[in-house]
C-alpha cells in the first residue's frame, strides 16, 4: 500500500510540475522547439531545473544497496544505442513537434476536456498496442521428436 500512495503522489507532484512549466501548453510547447520564428526559451529554464533536482536526488541515492520502496534498483543493462532507440526518439519528438504534447502533459491535460488531448491519448495508447505487437517475438515451434504414427501402434 505504501509503493501505490508513493506512485500516486510521485504522479501528483509529476502533473502538478507539468502544469506549472507549463508543458501542459502546445503553444507554449511549439514557441520552444520554433528556433527560426518566435522562440520561447522559457522551457529550457524548466528543463535545466528537472535537470538539477534529477542530479541531486541521482547523487544521493547512487550509494545506496536498494531504493527505499523495493527490493532492487532497476537499471538499464544496455548501453549501445541501437536503431529501435534511435526511431523511438525521432518519432517520439516528430510527434511532439506536431501535437505540442509529450505523453506526460497529454495525460494531465486530459482534465481539460478537449477534443485534441483526449485524440492525442487515444493516438498515444494505439501507438503503445501496436508497438507491443511488433515487438512480441514470434511464436517459438519446438519439435520434441517424431511424432508420426506407425504401424505398431495399431492406429
Amino acid at each position: 500500500m505504501t509503493a501505490l500512495l508513493t506512485a500516486f503522489a510521485a504522479g501528483t507532484l509529476f502533473a502538478v510540475g507539468l502544469g506549472v512549466g507549463g508543458l501542459t501548453q502546445p503553444a507554449r510547447v511549439l514557441a520552444f522547439l520554433d528556433f527560426a520564428g518566435a522562440w520561447d526559451p522559457s522551457l529550457a529554464f524548466v528543463m535545466a531545473g528537472a535537470v538539477g533536482v534529477y542530479a541531486a536526488a541521482y547523487r544521493r541515492v547512487r550509494g545506496r544497496t536498494r531504493p527505499v520502496l523495493s527490493s532492487a534498483f532497476t537499471i538499464p543493462t544496455r548501453p549501445d544505442i541501437d536503431p529501435r532507440l534511435l526511431v523511438g526518439a525521432s518519432l517520439f519528438g516528430i510527434g511532439w513537434g506536431l501535437a505540442g504534447y509529450c505523453p506526460g502533459p497529454g495525460v494531465v491535460s486530459l482534465v481539460t476536456g478537449h477534443a485534441s488531448v483526449a485524440v492525442f491519448v487515444v493516438g498515444l495508447l494505439a501507438g503503445i498496442v501496436i508497438a507491443d505487437v511488433l515487438a512480441a517475438p514470434a511464436p517459438t515451434i519446438v519439435r520434441t521428436g517424431d511424432t508420426r504414427l506407425t504401424p505398431q501402434e495399431g492406429r
